[in-house]
């Protein structure tokens, strides 16, 4: 059956997937970033429940859990790690809390079922999660055994794998949910 100018044939009982818009991607992405930064940077939130912070804490114990074999972790005290010749002060951007939320917003921002959503989003964190935590370990194992490239391998190298890695996960999630 042929309709007007503009319309498409649908199949009765057939779900429709939402049409991908670039703009509307783009705007739901910023609005929504925007709005959990704000929500997370308000202190009458961060009393009720510190987000960065638990996250933080989180991920401060398993890179100490798993640095401890390797002799060198002195311990632990709030978002830092202490190692034979050097500290290690966890912060936001560091923790692994921002790749997070790019993955998640870009997920939440893309037209796509809920189920798929939610499923992208628990994988993505539990692989993001694993990552960071090698990659802390990392940069501890460097600053511990080969401390004059610490500070190139941090700024240059350790930062940006975190973004690098939120990215390709939205793109393997990306490609999977177009498939369908």
């Amino acid at each position: 059956m042929k309709y007007g100018k503009g319309t498409r044939n649908v199949n009765v009982g057939q779900k429709r997937t939402p049409r991908f818009s670039g703009a509307r991607f783009v705007a739901t992405y910023v609005l929504l970033m925007g709005g959990l930064a704000l929500a997370m940077s308000l202190e009458p939130i961060k009393r009720v429940i510190d987000i960065n912070g638990l996250y933080t804490d989180f991920i401060v114990k398993a890179t100490a859990m798993v640095l401890r074999p390797f002799g060198f972790v002195k311990g632990v005290q709030g978002s830092i790690i202490h190692l034979k010749g050097i500290s290690l002060d966890v912060k936001f951007g560091c923790n692994g809390l921002e790749a997070f939320l790019i993955y998640m917003v870009a997920i939440l921002a893309f037209p796509a079922r809920w189920e798929k959503k939610l499923w992208g989003i628990l994988v993505g964190f539990l692989v993001i999660q694993i990552l960071n935590v090698a990659r802390i370990a990392a940069l501890g194992y460097c600053g511990v055994h080969f401390a004059s490239f610490f500070h190139v391998f941090h700024i240059y190298v350790a930062q940006g794998i975190m973004i690098a890695i939120a990215f390709v996960l939205f793109l393997f999630w990306l490609n999977n949910v177009v498939k369908e």
